[in-house]
């Protein structure tokens, strides 16, 4: 990967991009508190055939890290301005779990011009909070709180447990574990959260837990993939994947049975699979 100055809504900002392949763009999303190198599984499988692209969202990863930038308003400004940097076209882009915030955002404030069509996979729109006005939201305030806590008072605790969490499915009647990775694939994204700022990773969590997409979904008027793991815990796709798809006119929507919420790892050769037959569309 190497840095890539790119204009965003507060000015120059440094991500760190990889690019693999030739073909049409599609550029991959990365959930919270992640990295691009999360993909690595779909990057393989998709650069044969596409010119794929990845980044770290600021303060993530090694992209930069700056005090501010983490609404959802500037990190749309910055997958713009990522897209307008390499001057990609007839782009298809996929947002995971907090990325799709990102996809629903560039939808409604830069529209379709550059935009061939979107997958939202495990992502958090339409809107996380439970409220008065939003009562099917899966993400309640004391729930909300308690990460916050968690993640203020011990980061490498809160780490380790969240990616326990990320990989597992609800246990049944008698299963200790019912983590879906291996020990090393863990390991490796704990590594991969420790690189994010402590900062972005606290704001972050507010905004994919606070900010409303349901005004931002309509805007979405490409072809549109969901795709879920339907025993995702932290991302439930009743409260969200199905809610968007119901929202989003014409839309796709693809379950993968017995999947935690982190499944481009632990379920890669299906979701990728699923990814290149949308691609070929």
């Amino acid at each position: 990967m190497a840095l890539t100055t790119i204009t965003s809504d507060t000015g120059p900002i440094e991500l760190n991009v990889e690019e693999s392949g030739q073909g049409r763009p599609v550029v991959l999303i990365h959930g919270w508190p992640l990295s691009g190198q999360s993909w690595s599984a779909q990057v393989e499988a998709l650069a044969p055939h596409y010119r794929v692209v990845t980044y770290d969202r600021r303060g993530f990863g090694e992209s930069a890290k700056p005090a501010g930038g983490y609404d959802y308003d500037t990190l749309a400004g910055d997958l713009h301005g990522l897209l307008e940097a390499l001057d990609l076209r007839d782009v298809t882009l996929v947002g995971f779990s907090m990325g799709g915030g990102e996809v629903a955002r560039y939808m409604s404030r830069f529209g379709a011009d550059r935009i061939h069509s979107v997958v939202f996979a495990g992502a958090v729109p339409p809107y996380m909070a439970k409220t008065d006005d939003n009562p099917d939201g899966p993400l309640d305030e004391k729930t909300a709180t308690q990460m916050r806590e968690g993640l203020e008072a011990d980061r490498e605790a809160f780490f380790d447990d969240f990616a326990t969490t990320f990989f597992s499915t609800p246990k049944l009647g008698g299963l200790t574990s019912t983590l879906k990775v291996s020990e090393e694939q863990r390991q490796d994204a704990i590594a991969m959260v420790l690189q994010s700022d402590q900062n972005a990773a606290l704001t972050c969590m507010d905004a994919f837990g606070t900010t409303d997409f349901r005004g931002d979904l309509g805007a979405v008027i490409v072809p549109a993939l969901v795709v879920h793991g339907d025993s995702d815990t932290i991302v439930p796709f009743e409260g969200s994947g199905k809610r968007t798809h119901e929202a989003i006119e014409g839309s796709r929507v693809q379950i993968i049975e017995g999947t935690p919420h982190g499944l481009a790892v632990s379920h890669a050769e299906e979701f990728n699979r699923i990814l290149l037959d949308f691609l070929a569309v």
